[in-house]
């Protein structure tokens, strides 16, 4: 422990054992899932999981790479402006800084000639972003500033059962690194304390998928992720004027298991239609324990609830190489009044998209638009921390993002 002012240290760590759980919970929300992993799923509102004939199936529904002949490498990027709007019950209003993000994702499959069998190998991010708040809100001893970074590198293996029917399973390396900040003295902004905890971790899972097509016009999908622990090993630091002291900090940092199912309709070749629904399995977080010596361990009871998305989308293949795509997602909030955290701003959601392809040989770019809209959501009766402060207010959400994906087909 590196520590400097030590007569001071154990009353500033029990504060921080009071604040640290509730800054934790910051990840673990449906405003930090990333289901966009590609642009063609993305223009579709998501709704992939029965169609998964590109190498982004890995991510999908990895029991669609058997649709994928011979080699397919595929890259994409995701740039996201994703706005928080916060309006205090005294109607002061804040915006939320971190606005801006890149999400890269990289994606490929192989299956040989003639083979019912088909690989692949996937690296993206499931799970991510970040969010900073300003130190005025009425709520920085709750949190000024949380950040997730995960990274999931996932090899799969499918295997054509019959024709019509495909199963895949892999497993999945999820690393994680999380940086959590707020204020730790007073209530007040302009002292400069912080309470920071930045930890990271990897823990293994898996993934498995089923389609079956059972006529030419209709094709359904399955698909499972499992929900991985990451232990999480870093540091505490405690910084104000005279004082800067840090301790070894960990805690086990709990991903949510989700299920995602979808039918496909194909009424003729050129149309596509396909509706999908996502569960997400948040209420499987029931506490927080956080490891922080020298004090004892900090428990903190959670009671999130899982959530939906509803994911309609259609494709329509215009010859000549040319598509165009679009859809719409409702995503249901996580996140009751009376454990309401404003890191994460979790509130019912609705997506709209848009976009293109582009396909020549082998080469194939697509482009999708999408845009987030939160109507308002008015939080009363959160929990009021030791210095009286509480999320209670009014937020608002607004995203705009693009995904741009490159393939190469082989």
């Amino acid at each position: 422990m590196n520590q400097s002012h030590s007569r001071r240290i154990p009353r500033h760590l029990s504060l921080a054992a009071v604040v640290v759980t509730a800054s934790l919970q910051t990840a673990h929300a449906t405003g930090f899932r990333l289901p966009d992993q590609d642009a063609v799923a993305t223009a579709r509102g998501e709704a992939f999981v029965a169609t998964a004939d590109n190498a982004s199936a890995v991510f999908y529904n990895p029991a669609g790479i058997t649709q994928v002949e011979g080699q397919q490498f595929r890259v994409g990027i995701y740039g996201l402006s994703l706005g928080v709007r916060y309006r205090s019950p005294a109607g002061l209003s804040y915006d939320n800084r971190k606005d801006l993000h890149a999400v890269p994702q990289i994606f490929y499959t192989l299956t040989p000639k003639e083979s019912r069998f088909s690989y692949g190998i996937g690296v993206y991010s499931p799970m991510g972003l970040s969010s900073e708040w300003p130190q005025d809100t009425g709520f920085r001893t709750i949190g000024t500033r949380a950040s997730l970074t995960e990274l999931t590198i996932h090899p799969v293996a499918a295997w054509k059962v019959a024709e019509g029917l495909s199963i895949a399973a892999g497993p999945t390396f999820n690393l994680a690194e999380v940086d959590l900040r707020q204020g730790f003295l007073t209530p007040a902004a302009g002292i400069g304390d912080e309470y920071r905890f930045k930890g990271r971790g990897w823990d293994p899972g898996f993934n498995a998928g089923i389609l079956y097509a059972p006529a030419k016009e209709w094709q359904f999908g399955l698909t499972y992720k499992s929900a991985p622990t990451v232990r999480l090993t870093g540091s505490s630091t405690l910084t104000a004027p005279g004082l800067n002291t840090r301790v070894d900090g960990s805690s086990d940092f709990v991903m949510p298991q989700s299920v995602a199912a979808g039918v496909s309709y194909r009424p003729t070749p050129d149309w596509n239609l396909e509706v999908n629904i996502d569960w997400t399995d948040w209420s499987r977080l029931k506490t927080l324990t956080v490891q922080q010596s020298p004090l004892p361990d900090a428990v903190q009871p959670l009671h999130w609830r899982s959530s939906f998305y509803y994911e309609f989308g259609a494709t329509r293949q215009l010859g000549g190489g040319w598509s165009v795509s679009a859809g719409y997602i409702f995503n249901e909030n996580s996140l009751p009044d009376d454990h309401y955290l404003p890191q994460v701003g979790d509130l019912d959601r609705h997506f709209l998209s848009v976009g293109g392809g582009w396909k020549h040989g082998g080469l194939s770019i697509d482009l999708a638009y999408q845009f987030g809209y939160g109507p308002d959501r008015t939080v009363a009766g959160s929990g009021v921390n030791a210095y009286g402060q509480s999320a209670d207010g009014h937020y608002r959400f607004l995203s705009h993002a693009l995904l741009l994906s490159c393939g190469w087909h082989f």
